[in-house]
């Protein structure tokens, strides 16, 4: 690839494509060059380090699998059933991602665990994505009083087994969806008014 119309969707690409063969132990800028046909020095002209390649590898493949979140949590549905669909989405994506390439979900666990502070980030967006259901909620009178916030983490972490990819092995095994369910209503109920 000619270096000028190289474009940092190009390098990101490449990257996750390295990450895949070679595991996040062993890939290397190098490797990415590489598999671009350029030097390591334009791959760094683009991202100044390899944990900046590695975060924005990360922030793209979250973006990417939560990209229906934001529609969701704007949709015409009400509260409730917007909520319920939203938690929803945010469990098949991550489903999908961990029974789909096994491989590729355990390098991006160890991303995720180098990039805490853009982690941190994604997840005060999504959390946030929560509270604006439970504002509107409120104001519909489908669910009680309390900081949108405070209960948009709450119900963030309430549902966590089903989002965390430390749970990944559990999310294929009979019952899990039933479960998820059960959770989503105690969820549901918990925020009625």
């Amino acid at each position: 690839m000619a270096e000028a119309a190289l474009t940092p969707e190009d390098i990101l690409t490449a990257a996750e494509e390295v990450l895949r063969r070679y595991g996040p132990a062993k890939a290397t800028v190098v490797d990415v060059a590489r598999a671009l046909g350029v030097s390591h020095g334009t791959v760094y002209r683009h991202f100044p380090s390899k944990a900046a390649l590695r975060g924005a590898v990360t922030r793209r493949w979250l973006d990417r699998a939560h990209a229906a979140l934001p529609g969701i949590a704007a949709g015409p549905e009400e509260p409730r059933e917007r909520l319920r669909l939203w938690l929803a989405a945010l469990f098949r994506a991550k489903q999908e991602k961990a029974l789909a390439d096994p491989e590729l979900f355990a390098t991006y666990q160890v991303l995720v665990d180098e990039n805490s502070e853009l982690i941190a980030e994604h997840v005060s967006g999504l959390e946030a994505q929560l509270a604006g259901i439970i504002v509107e909620g409120q104001e519909r009178g489908s669910f009680g009083s309390g900081d949108p916030g405070a209960l948009g983490h709450v119900v963030f972490q309430a549902t966590a087994h089903y989002h965390d990819p430390a749970y990944a092995e559990e999310w294929s095994r009979p019952g899990a969806e039933g479960e998820f369910e059960a959770v989503v209503g105690f969820v549901l109920r918990g925020l009625a008014s």
